[in-house]
């Protein structure tokens, strides 16, 4: 029989791609296609789910033809995809209702306040592990139904439905209309306890339940492809970030990885009971590998760290390109006095503050652009020892290790400052694909392409590692100095009582 290979389908926020992955983890090829951010007014980000779907066609058939690879050579197809992100669909035509309404739109803000009424934000979290946020998909689905004309009859009259981006793409795959447990858990709409659909969240957020898919694990079939790839199982559905944790061989209570790119999301496995958060970590679920037990996780998003470094380049012009940020802090021995807190959206985890707006405070005539530099490393790894911290309390497990993936791991200088930050060791592996080698493992599982988790672990390799070298009075002063910062941020966006 001629080699096989896994598919990896990454649908992610700017671009959607397909990574091929031999047995030994290792990637044979990779087709990448960038899709349109669609801005129809402030704080609204929408995706056009039709382009993204030919991007996906492109991308899977073209990473096949640079390698000279056949479509029998596909063992199985796993999916891995931007969370939260929105789609009503018709199911006779598949025509969107609507554009995509993405993770990062923030239109739902007074509708999440509606909904939590005299509770608050927490009014579903013991159900469902997560505060009311824009965030989150049940209150863009209420939206859709909402404000987009005739939907909320065509709804009821059960001629939509509703999907997450893995839930589109499995769907235009297969036509089967299913979910796995990770995307479920981020609609807010899903009891963590049961897997299932909650009834009365669903009746508090006015959904209708037969809009929603069927719930199904991590790592099953759950139909074989049409077109290019045909018969090929679709095999495997992770939430991107819970790919990454899968991908990282994160198998064990107590693991945890980072993922630093435009955002950053640590996510810590918690072993089969979830922990419902008592410090602003998302209670989640981690995966489920077919008929084993539920695997849960506590996570924390932070909502700028690359963007940070983007916004010195094209907003500030300080650097001209992200790779000049590490040059230019290594310019100056450290921030000289100077602290970024980048709430350009509100602040994530752990404290969850949409009143909050981004600061540059401790200015003085001595801080050059070398200080800012710096300055803008560090707040990334002071917003991830807030998360751990978080973490810690919540758990009552230690991190020792954080494994790290995506783009802003190739600073070296960051990841020796995240190293000190946290006091603890900071590991980089040899793929630093792990979202889509997570999708590529579950897939691969579920038809048998590897035997067992050991054998993921085994493939696991260590590039890089970092090991804190700041003295502990110095980290506890600067840890200190950036809580000042990050009080200066709080309030300044003001809700009156007729907004």
């Amino acid at each position: 029989m001629s080699q096989q290979y896994i598919a990896a389908i990454d649908q992610g926020t700017t671009s959607s791609r397909c990574i091929l992955f031999d047995r030994d983890g290792r990637i044979v090829s990779v087709d990448q296609r960038e899709h349109r951010q669609i801005f129809p007014k402030p704080g609204w980000v929408e995706h056009d789910a039709q382009e993204i779907w030919t991007n996906v066609e492109a991308a899977v058939r073209e990473s096949l033809k640079k390698s000279d690879i056949t479509p029998e050579q596909i063992a199985a197809i796993g999916i891995t995809n931007q969370r939260e992100t929105t789609l009503l669909w018709d199911k006779e035509t598949g025509e969107p209702v609507h554009n995509a309404i993405v993770w990062q739109d923030t239109r739902t803000a007074d509708l999440a306040r509606e909904l939590g009424g005299d509770q608050g934000q927490d009014r579903f979290r013991a159900k469902c592990g997560l505060p009311l946020a824009t965030y989150f998909s049940g209150p863009k689905i209420r939206w859709l139904l909402d404000n987009v004309d005739g939907v909320r009859e065509r709804a009821e009259r059960g001629e939509l439905l509703f999907g997450t981006m893995d839930t589109w793409i499995i769907w235009k795959l297969t036509g089967r209309h299913v979910t796995d447990v990770t995307n479920a858990s981020r609609t807010m709409l899903m009891n963590l306890e049961t897997l299932e659909w909650d009834p009365e969240i669903l009746e508090a957020m006015g959904i209708p339940e037969n809009l929603l898919p069927k719930i199904r694990s991590s790592s099953e079939i759950y139909g074989e492809s049409t077109g290019y790839l045909k018969g090929t199982p679709v095999a495997a559905s992770l939430g991107d970030q819970h790919a990454a944790l899968f991908g990282q061989t994160c198998f064990d209570p107590g693991d945890v990885k980072g993922t630093y790119g435009t955002g950053t999301f640590l996510v810590m496995n918690t072993g089969t009971e979830p922990i419902i958060s008592e410090n602003g970590l998302l209670t989640t679920l981690g995966y489920k590998l077919g008929d084993e037990p539920a695997v849960y996780a506590l996570e924390g998003s932070i909502a700028v760290t690359g963007s940070l470094v983007q916004w010195l380049r094209d907003n500030l012009g300080l650097i001209s390109s992200a790779p000049e940020i590490e040059t230019l802090a290594r310019t100056v021995d450290d921030n000289g006095g100077c602290y970024i807190v980048p709430a350009f959206s509100g602040l994530f985890a752990p404290r969850w503050r949409s009143d909050a707006r981004g600061v540059m405070t401790g200015l003085t005539g001595y801080v050059n652009k070398g200080h800012i530099a710096r300055a803008a490393l560090e707040a990334t790894a002071w917003q991830t020892r807030e998360v751990v911290d978080a973490m810690n309390a919540d758990s009552e497990i230690d991190l020792t290790t954080l494994k790290v993936d995506g783009g802003m791991t190739a600073d070296n200088l960051l990841m020796q400052i995240l190293s000190d930050a946290l006091d603890a060791e900071v590991v980089r592996p040899m793929v630093a694909e792990t979202t889509c080698l997570g999708a590529a493992y579950a897939a691969g599982l579920a038809v048998g392409y590897w035997p067992d988790v050991q054998t993921l672990r085994a493939n696991w390799h260590k590039a890089a590692e970092w090991n804190p070298k700041m003295d502990s009075a110095v980290r506890e002063r600067e840890y200190h100095n950036w809580n000042k910062a990050v009080q200066r941020t709080l309030g300044w966006v003001e809700h009156s009582e007729d907004e």
